[in-house]
């Protein structure tokens, strides 16, 4: 049964500017939905969102080609409390999207590959502060835009950043992105039966107002969801209008 809040975040993937979705996380399947990511939140937050969920894709293939003056804007002029990642490699990264006034930021590919590094930003700027991506093909960790997937398993990756105070994991299973065919509430019953302790975010495959009563009941702390709003396959005032 639910016991606590679960919160809702409108997605938007970022390329070039643009709101755009990808499928399976494919840069290939890229669909451009609006020109204007900024214009989009303000979208969101008239329709009584107050979280959004913001990934720059270009950053997370390269660091260096990022779209931090435009997630800068829609920090300061959406209303909305952003949550974002893509391509945080460094230190310097993390803190700069903080002090531009992000709500949380997630760490993914740093947080396979820099370990050390991340258990420093936990403590640091605080776990409430960080999300841990753990995105999974075949249960696997995935990096780098999802591009290159790893030998280690979820549980034992999770295992890991709990035990150095991580308590915030944003979970994708990459085969469900954009298929809106269903999330993955099998692993994800998993993860919160052998981490009771550990908050959940899911994403990918929420496709219907069904599939977000189910999270809720779950007990995730937040879902997202992009390509079933853009496609018109949840209604956003089903997810906000009557909230």
């Amino acid at each position: 049964m639910q016991t606590k809040q679960t919160n809702i975040y409108p997605a938007i993937d970022i390329i070039d500017g643009k709101c755009v979705r990808l499928t399976k996380g494919d840069y290939d399947t890229k669909v451009v939905y609006d020109d204007d990511p900024l214009q989009m939140a303000q979208y969101f937050k008239s329709k009584g969102a107050k979280y959004i969920h913001i990934v720059d894709l270009d950053a997370a293939q390269n660091p260096a080609n990022h779209n931090r003056k435009l997630i800068a804007d829609i920090i300061t002029h959406s209303g909305l409390k952003v949550q974002t990642g893509g391509g945080i490699r460094t230190e310097a990264d993390l803190e700069n999207l903080l002090t531009l006034g992000a709500f949380r930021v997630i760490i993914g590919s740093a947080a396979v590959h820099r370990r050390e590094e991340v258990f420093h930003w936990l403590q640091k700027y605080g776990v409430d502060r960080i999300v841990i991506g753990a995105d999974v093909v075949d249960q696997k960790i995935a990096t780098h835009g999802w591009q290159r997937v790893t030998d280690e398993d979820i549980f034992d990756f999770i295992k890991c950043y709990t035990t150095e105070g991580a308590n915030t994991f944003l979970c994708t299973d990459i085969a469900k992105d954009g298929m809106m065919a269903g999330s993955s509430r099998p692993l994800y019953k998993e993860i919160l039966q052998s981490f009771p302790d550990v908050q959940l975010i899911a994403s990918g495959g929420v496709h219907d107002m069904d599939e977000v009563g189910r999270l809720r009941e779950m007990g995730m702390e937040s879902i997202i969801i992009g390509k079933a709003i853009y496609e018109g396959k949840i209604n956003i005032d089903d997810l906000f209008g009557k909230s």
